[in-house]
Protein backbone atom coordinates (compact mmCIF):
# COMPACT_ATOMS: atom_id res chain seq x y z
CA UNK A 1 0.00 0.00 0.00
CA UNK A 2 1.31 3.48 -0.89
CA UNK A 3 2.04 5.73 2.06
CA UNK A 4 0.10 8.91 1.35
CA UNK A 5 2.25 12.06 1.39
CA UNK A 6 -0.23 14.90 1.00
CA UNK A 7 2.45 17.52 0.39
CA UNK A 8 3.58 15.74 -2.80
CA UNK A 9 2.42 18.16 -5.48
CA UNK A 10 3.63 18.68 -9.00
CA UNK A 11 1.42 17.16 -11.64
CA UNK A 12 1.76 13.71 -13.17
CA UNK A 13 2.91 11.27 -10.47
CA UNK A 14 2.14 13.83 -7.78
CA UNK A 15 -1.05 15.84 -7.28
CA UNK A 16 -2.33 18.66 -9.46
CA UNK A 17 -5.44 20.72 -10.06
CA UNK A 18 -5.03 23.16 -7.18
CA UNK A 19 -4.83 26.28 -9.33
CA UNK A 20 -2.18 28.96 -9.53
CA UNK A 21 0.36 29.64 -6.81
CA UNK A 22 -0.39 33.12 -5.48
CA UNK A 23 2.73 34.76 -3.99
CA UNK A 24 2.34 36.62 -0.70
CA UNK A 25 4.13 39.87 0.17
CA UNK A 26 7.80 39.38 1.05
CA UNK A 27 8.30 39.36 4.81
CA UNK A 28 4.67 38.53 5.66
CA UNK A 29 5.40 35.69 8.07
CA UNK A 30 2.20 35.25 10.04
CA UNK A 31 -1.53 35.76 9.51
CA UNK A 32 -2.86 35.34 13.06
CA UNK A 33 -1.61 36.09 16.57
CA UNK A 34 -1.42 32.39 17.51
CA UNK A 35 0.87 31.41 14.63
CA UNK A 36 4.17 32.65 16.17
CA UNK A 37 3.29 30.62 19.28
CA UNK A 38 2.67 27.54 17.13
CA UNK A 39 6.09 27.98 15.57
CA UNK A 40 7.74 28.51 18.97
CA UNK A 41 6.20 25.49 20.69
CA UNK A 42 6.96 23.25 17.69
CA UNK A 43 10.64 24.28 17.74
CA UNK A 44 10.82 23.97 21.52
CA UNK A 45 9.41 20.43 21.48
CA UNK A 46 11.67 19.44 18.59
CA UNK A 47 14.63 20.54 20.68
CA UNK A 48 13.70 18.07 23.45
CA UNK A 49 14.90 15.18 21.28
CA UNK A 50 11.58 13.36 21.56
CA UNK A 51 11.63 12.97 17.75
CA UNK A 52 13.80 14.08 14.85
CA UNK A 53 13.14 16.63 12.12
CA UNK A 54 12.32 13.97 9.54
CA UNK A 55 9.75 12.37 11.85
CA UNK A 56 8.16 15.78 12.39
CA UNK A 57 7.99 16.43 8.65
CA UNK A 58 6.44 13.00 8.09
CA UNK A 59 3.87 13.63 10.84
CA UNK A 60 2.79 16.88 9.18
CA UNK A 61 2.78 15.77 5.57
CA UNK A 62 0.77 12.59 6.19
CA UNK A 63 -2.06 14.24 8.13
CA UNK A 64 -5.32 12.97 6.59
CA UNK A 65 -6.80 16.50 6.63
CA UNK A 66 -3.59 18.17 5.41
CA UNK A 67 -5.24 19.93 2.46
CA UNK A 68 -7.92 21.52 4.66
CA UNK A 69 -5.40 23.15 7.01
CA UNK A 70 -3.45 26.39 6.80
CA UNK A 71 0.34 26.37 7.09
CA UNK A 72 0.63 26.72 10.86
CA UNK A 73 -2.49 24.63 11.38
CA UNK A 74 -0.49 21.84 9.75
CA UNK A 75 2.40 22.53 12.14
CA UNK A 76 0.32 22.51 15.32
CA UNK A 77 -1.78 19.51 14.25
CA UNK A 78 1.37 17.57 13.40
CA UNK A 79 2.81 18.51 16.79
CA UNK A 80 -0.32 17.25 18.56
CA UNK A 81 0.02 13.98 16.65
CA UNK A 82 3.64 13.51 17.75
CA UNK A 83 2.83 14.37 21.36
CA UNK A 84 -0.06 11.90 21.47
CA UNK A 85 1.94 9.10 19.85
CA UNK A 86 4.69 9.46 22.46
CA UNK A 87 2.37 9.85 25.43
CA UNK A 88 3.53 13.40 26.13
CA UNK A 89 -0.03 14.73 26.06
CA UNK A 90 -3.40 13.08 26.54
CA UNK A 91 -6.62 13.60 24.58
CA UNK A 92 -8.39 15.13 27.58
CA UNK A 93 -5.60 17.70 27.97
CA UNK A 94 -5.91 18.73 24.32
CA UNK A 95 -9.67 19.06 24.76
CA UNK A 96 -9.27 21.12 27.94
CA UNK A 97 -6.39 23.21 26.61
CA UNK A 98 -4.37 22.73 29.79
CA UNK A 99 -2.23 20.23 31.67
CA UNK A 100 -4.21 17.55 33.55
CA UNK A 101 -1.57 14.84 34.14
CA UNK A 102 1.98 14.73 35.44
CA UNK A 103 4.48 15.63 32.74
CA UNK A 104 6.76 12.94 31.36
CA UNK A 105 10.50 13.71 31.43
CA UNK A 106 12.24 14.84 28.24
CA UNK A 107 15.91 14.56 27.31
CA UNK A 108 16.52 18.28 26.81
CA UNK A 109 14.85 21.63 27.45
CA UNK A 110 15.39 24.65 25.19
CA UNK A 111 15.75 27.73 27.40
CA UNK A 112 14.66 31.12 26.06
CA UNK A 113 18.16 32.57 26.44
CA UNK A 114 19.60 29.77 24.27
CA UNK A 115 17.20 30.12 21.33
CA UNK A 116 19.32 32.49 19.15
CA UNK A 117 22.41 30.33 19.53
CA UNK A 118 20.58 27.06 18.86
CA UNK A 119 18.80 28.40 15.77
CA UNK A 120 22.01 29.92 14.40
CA UNK A 121 23.89 26.64 14.86
CA UNK A 122 21.37 24.55 12.97
CA UNK A 123 21.69 20.78 12.60
CA UNK A 124 24.10 19.71 9.84
CA UNK A 125 23.13 16.44 8.13
CA UNK A 126 26.43 15.48 6.47
CA UNK A 127 28.03 12.33 7.86
CA UNK A 128 31.16 10.25 7.08
CA UNK A 129 30.63 7.97 4.10
CA UNK A 130 31.00 4.21 4.67
CA UNK A 131 31.05 3.35 0.95
CA UNK A 132 32.20 4.97 -2.28
CA UNK A 133 29.64 6.96 -4.26
CA UNK A 134 27.94 4.90 -6.98
CA UNK A 135 27.44 7.87 -9.29
CA UNK A 136 29.45 10.85 -10.49
CA UNK A 137 28.67 14.21 -12.06
CA UNK A 138 27.52 13.86 -15.67
CA UNK A 139 26.20 10.31 -15.24
CA UNK A 140 22.68 9.42 -16.38
CA UNK A 141 20.42 7.91 -13.73
CA UNK A 142 16.82 6.81 -13.35
CA UNK A 143 14.78 7.27 -10.18
CA UNK A 144 12.96 4.34 -8.61
CA UNK A 145 9.52 3.89 -10.14
CA UNK A 146 7.65 2.06 -7.40
CA UNK A 147 5.69 4.24 -4.96
CA UNK A 148 7.19 4.27 -1.47
CA UNK A 149 5.41 2.48 1.37
CA UNK A 150 6.62 5.15 3.82
CA UNK A 151 7.15 8.90 3.90
CA UNK A 152 9.72 9.80 1.24
CA UNK A 153 11.46 12.91 -0.06
CA UNK A 154 11.40 11.69 -3.68
CA UNK A 155 8.59 13.63 -5.41
CA UNK A 156 5.95 11.52 -7.10
CA UNK A 157 6.34 13.42 -10.37
CA UNK A 158 10.03 12.40 -10.52
CA UNK A 159 9.51 8.65 -9.99
CA UNK A 160 10.74 6.45 -12.82
CA UNK A 161 12.30 9.41 -14.68
CA UNK A 162 15.75 9.82 -16.22
CA UNK A 163 18.06 12.70 -15.36
CA UNK A 164 21.72 13.65 -15.11
CA UNK A 165 23.78 13.91 -11.94
CA UNK A 166 24.92 17.50 -11.64
CA UNK A 167 26.58 17.45 -8.23
CA UNK A 168 27.68 14.98 -5.54
CA UNK A 169 27.05 16.34 -2.03
CA UNK A 170 28.63 13.66 0.15
CA UNK A 171 26.81 11.32 2.54
CA UNK A 172 23.86 12.75 4.48
CA UNK A 173 21.26 11.50 6.95
CA UNK A 174 18.74 9.50 4.91
CA UNK A 175 15.42 11.17 5.67
CA UNK A 176 13.29 8.16 4.68
CA UNK A 177 14.94 5.90 7.28
CA UNK A 178 15.32 8.65 9.87
CA UNK A 179 11.59 9.46 9.79
CA UNK A 180 10.77 5.82 10.53
CA UNK A 181 13.03 5.65 13.58
CA UNK A 182 15.53 3.41 11.77
CA UNK A 183 18.56 5.55 12.52
CA UNK A 184 20.41 8.06 10.37
CA UNK A 185 21.52 5.48 7.75
CA UNK A 186 23.73 8.03 5.90
CA UNK A 187 23.50 7.79 2.11
CA UNK A 188 25.20 9.62 -0.73
CA UNK A 189 23.18 12.63 -1.86
CA UNK A 190 23.12 13.99 -5.43
CA UNK A 191 21.59 16.86 -7.33
CA UNK A 192 19.90 15.31 -10.36
CA UNK A 193 18.73 17.56 -13.21
CA UNK A 194 15.72 16.56 -15.30
CA UNK A 195 14.50 18.04 -18.55
CA UNK A 196 11.07 19.52 -17.97
CA UNK A 197 9.62 17.38 -20.76
CA UNK A 198 10.87 14.24 -18.99
CA UNK A 199 8.60 15.11 -16.10
CA UNK A 200 5.67 16.79 -17.90
CA UNK A 201 4.98 16.36 -21.64
CA UNK A 202 3.69 19.93 -21.97
CA UNK A 203 6.60 21.59 -20.11
CA UNK A 204 8.00 24.80 -21.57
CA UNK A 205 10.99 24.30 -23.91
CA UNK A 206 14.31 24.57 -22.08
CA UNK A 207 12.80 24.05 -18.62
CA UNK A 208 14.94 21.96 -16.24
CA UNK A 209 14.15 20.78 -12.72
CA UNK A 210 16.76 19.91 -10.08
CA UNK A 211 15.98 17.32 -7.40
CA UNK A 212 18.25 16.42 -4.49
CA UNK A 213 18.07 12.62 -4.42
CA UNK A 214 19.66 10.09 -2.09
CA UNK A 215 21.45 7.12 -3.65
CA UNK A 216 18.74 4.52 -2.78
CA UNK A 217 16.39 6.48 -5.04
CA UNK A 218 18.63 5.99 -8.09
CA UNK A 219 19.75 3.39 -10.61
CA UNK A 220 22.25 3.80 -13.45
CA UNK A 221 20.93 4.20 -16.99
CA UNK A 222 22.77 1.68 -19.13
Amino acid sequence: MTYRTHADLGGEGGDCGFGRVLPEPEGELFHAAWEPRALAVTLAMGATGSWNIDASRAARETLPNYRALGYYEVWITGLERLLRERGLVQADELAAGRMLHAALPVARVLRAADVPQVLAKGAPTERPASTAARFKAGQRVRTQAAPAVHHTRLPGYARGRCGTVERVHGAHVFADAHAQGLGESPQWLYTVVFAGTELWPDAAPGLTVSVDAWEPYLDAVE
